[in-house]
């Protein structure tokens, strides 16, 4: 079975959600295929960051989704709301939560609701650029905390609840991979098998915690997975 829930890349130009918007900041739903921010080449141009800015022109990006990744992204307005969501994102006080479908039903034998750990550290793949590898020589310290919220016997795959504590290039898909449960639709760093089984990557950024820039406020938002 494959598993096709949103298709993918937008059209050019097209609306992008808003989940949120203030004076301060913007809160935004990031489709599967689309890059957060501009990439190098002229073909590579079109990205969330540049579709908003051109309805809010102050717009500046704080973190980033990995293209293949949809879910919740904040951006700042302004050059002091953006300095206090990054020194927010610096102090880990920003929370993220996402939900993944894998491959495999050995976890089964974990207690399902229970959070786990995978610290494993993250370097580079220098030779295979865009990729990361597990390096515990020169990696770089990366922890991932995850529970099972459902398993499928029959379908062999798993939901996860995933919440990365630290904020590595493609943490939360290495890491997956590393223990055996790559994310179905994962171009990079799944096999033939899990790839073949969704049409995009099936990881989505669902919640986020973070302080408003000015009033210091705790604001949560929501985006519940399209798969």
């Amino acid at each position: 079975m494959t598993f096709d829930s949103d298709p993918g890349a937008p059209p050019d130009g097209a609306a992008f959600e808003l989940l949120h918007a203030d004076a301060d900041l913007l809160v935004l739903n990031k489709p599967s295929g689309l890059l957060s921010v501009p990439g190098r080449g002229p073909d590579k141009q079109d990205c969330l960051s540049a579709r908003v800015q051109r309805s809010y022109p102050d717009a500046l990006i704080v973190h980033r989704l990995d293209m293949d990744t949809s879910g919740v992204l904040v951006m700042a307005r302004g050059l002091a709301a953006q300095r206090a969501l990054n020194q927010a994102f610096a102090a880990r006080v920003v929370h993220k939560r996402y939900q993944a479908l894998v491959e495999g039903i050995d976890l089964l034998d974990r207690a399902e609701g229970e959070w786990r750990v995978i610290d494993l550290p993250i370097a580079l793949d220098w030779p295979n650029r865009p990729l990361h590898i597990v390096d515990p020589i020169n990696g770089k310290p990366s922890v991932s905390h995850w529970r099972v919220l459902h398993t499928d016997a029959e379908l062999n795959i798993s939901r996860l609840e995933l919440e990365p504590f630290t904020g590595r290039t493609h943490q939360l898909r290495v890491h997956l991979s590393a223990i055996g449960h790559p994310i179905l639709g994962d171009s990079l760093y799944a096999g033939a098998t899990a790839r073949a089984r969704a049409s995009r990557l099936l990881l989505h950024a669902c919640e986020l915690s973070v302080p408003h820039p000015t009033s210091g406020l705790a604001m949560f938002f929501v985006s519940p997975p399209p798969f």
